[in-house]
C-alpha cells in the first residue's frame, strides 16, 4: 500500500537539498564574501560560527513546541528563515549584518529539523532509520550541486550571487509544492502504533537519560563537529597543506558527497534489511578517526582525493541521522523533544568549531585536521559506550 505522506516527504527531502547549499555557500564564496564585506578568512568563519548560535537559540524550544504544535509549522517557519537568510548575506554590507542573518540560518536549521525528523519518524514508523538516513543524501546532494554551479559561474565570469538565487528559487517553488500536502499527526500514542503493526523496541531495562542520554548529547556534538570541520576546510587543506590548484581543491567536496551519498545508499538498504543502526554508528567513527589521522601524515594530492571519498561516507553519511534514530528508540516519549535536545549538541559544535578552527588557521590549516583526529577519536570512544548500553538495555535477537 503506497504511503500517503510519500509526496509531503519528497517535499521535506527538498528543503535538506537546499540546506546542504546553505550550509557550504559562505564558505564556497568566502573571497567574493570577505572582499564585499571588508575582512578576511578568520573574518568570514566567524560569521559561519553564527549559524551554530541560531541552531542553539531555538532548537531545543521549537523541538518541545513542535510536539505541542505540529510539524508543519515549524517547516514553513524553517522555509521562511532560510530565505531571509540567503537574501539577507547577499545583499550584507559588513560583517555585522551579516552575522545576523548568519544567526537566522542558524534558526532556519533548528525550526527544519525540530520539524521534519519527527514528521518523517511519523510518517514512517516502520523505517524511521531509513526515512531520516535520506535526509542525509539531500544534504549531500545539495553539496555536491554547489561547487558546480560555483566553478560553471567563476569560469564564466558571472556573478557570484547566481549561487543564492537558485537556493531562493527553488525553496519559494518547494513552498508552494508543501502547502497542501497533508503532515501525519504527531499527537499519535505508542498504543496507536502498536495497532498499526509497527515494531516496538523491547527493553530489558528502563533507558537511563544521565547515561544513555548523555552520551548522546555527546555523540550529537562530536559527531557533527567531525563532518562539519571537514566540510568548511577541506578545499583550504586542499590547496594550502597538499599543494593542490583552486579546482582540484573545490573537487574534494564533490567527492566528498559522493562518498556521503554512497554510504547513505548502502546504510538505508542495510537498515531496512533490519541491520540495528547502532552497530553503524561504531564502525563509521572509526573509520572517520582512521581517515583523518591518514591525510594528516600524508598530505598528498592523492590522498586528499582518497580521503575526501572515505570521511564522506563515514562521518557525513548519516551518521548523526542514525544517532538520532537510535536515541529517539530509547527515548520514544516525544520525538521532536529528542531531537531538540540531540541537535542542540550538534548546534554548539556548529559555534565552536569555525571559532577554533579559525583561529588555528592563522597558524597551520595542517592542523586543523589533527585537531579533528582527536574529536574522532573521542567520538569512537563514546560510540563504544553507546553500543555496550545498547546492547545492555534492548533486547536484540
Amino acid at each position: 500500500m503506497k504511503n500517503k505522506y510519500m509526496p509531503t516527504a519528497i517535499g521535506l527531502y527538498i528543503n535538506y537539498f537546499v540546506h546542504g547549499m546553505g550550509v557550504l555557500i559562505i564558505t564556497l564564496n568566502m573571497t567574493s564574501l570577505s572582499e564585499q564585506w571588508g575582512t578576511d578568512k578568520a573574518g568570514v568563519a566567524v560569521v559561519i560560527s553564527s549559524l551554530g548560535i541560531g541552531r542553539l537559540l531555538v532548537l531545543f524550544v521549537s523541538g518541545w513546541l513542535s510536539d505541542k504544535f505540529g510539524r508543519k509549522p515549524f517547516v514553513y517557519l524553517g522555509m521562511a528563515a532560510y530565505l531571509a537568510f540567503f537574501i539577507g548575506i547577499l545583499f550584507s554590507p559588513t560583517i555585522a549584518v551579516a552575522y545576523i542573518f548568519g544567526i537566522l540560518a542558524g534558526i532556519a536549521n533548528s525550526f527544519l529539523d525540530s520539524g521534519t525528523y519527527p514528521a518523517l519518524m511519523e510518517s514512517f514508523p516502520k523505517s524511521p532509520g531509513t526515512a531520516n538516513v535520506i535526509i542525509k543524501a539531500f544534504i549531500s546532494g545539495g553539496q555536491f550541486a554547489l561547487p558546480l554551479i560555483i566553478g560553471v559561474l567563476a569560469a564564466t565570469g558571472a556573478w557570484y550571487g547566481w549561487s543564492f538565487i537558485v537556493a531562493i528559487v527553488i525553496l519559494g517553488a518547494n513552498a508552494l509544492y508543501l502547502m497542501k500536502r497533508p503532515f501525519p499527526n504527531h499527537k499519535q500514542s505508542a498504543d496507536d502504533a502498536a495497532a498499526a503493526d509497527v515494531p516496538q523496541t523491547e527493553f530489558k531495562q528502563k533507558p537511563k537519560f544521565m547515561v544513555e542520554g548523555i552520551c548522546f548529547i555527546l555523540y550529537g556534538y562530536i559527531a557533527q563537529a567531525t563532518f562539519y570541520l571537514v566540510s568548511q576546510w577541506l578545499a583550504q587543506y586542499g590547496e594550502s597543506v597538499a599543494g593542490m590548484s583552486r579546482g582540484s581543491s573545490l573537487s574534494l567536496v564533490s567527492i566528498y558527497t559522493i562518498g556521503s551519498l554512497s554510504c547513505v545508499f548502502l546504510t538505508s538498504a542495510l537498515v531496512k534489511k533490519m541491520v540495528r543502526p547502532v552497530y553503524f554508528l561504531v564502525l563509521y567513527t572509526f573509520i572517520s578517526m582512521v581517515a583523518l589521522l591518514a591525510v594528516y601524515l600524508f598530505p598528498t594530492p592523492v590522498m586528499c582525493f582518497i580521503f575526501a571519498f572515505v570521511i564522506g561516507f563515514s562521518a557525513a553519511g548519516g551518521v548523526l541521522q542514525l544517532g538520532l534514530t537510535i536515541m529517539a528508540e530509547l527515548f520514544p516519549g516525544g520525538k521532536g523533544t529528542v531531537t531538540g535536545i540531540f541537535y542542540t549538541a550538534g548546534s554548539i559544535a556548529s559555534f565552536t568549531i569555525p571559532l577554533i578552527t579559525g583561529q588555528m588557521s592563522k597558524t597551520s590549516i595542517a592542523n586543523i585536521m589533527l585537531f579533528d583526529f582527536f574529536i574522532a577519536a573521542a567520538g569512537f570512544l563514546i560510540a563504544l559506550i553507546i553500543f555496550y548500553r545498547y546492547r545492555k538495555v534492548v533486547k536484540v535477537n
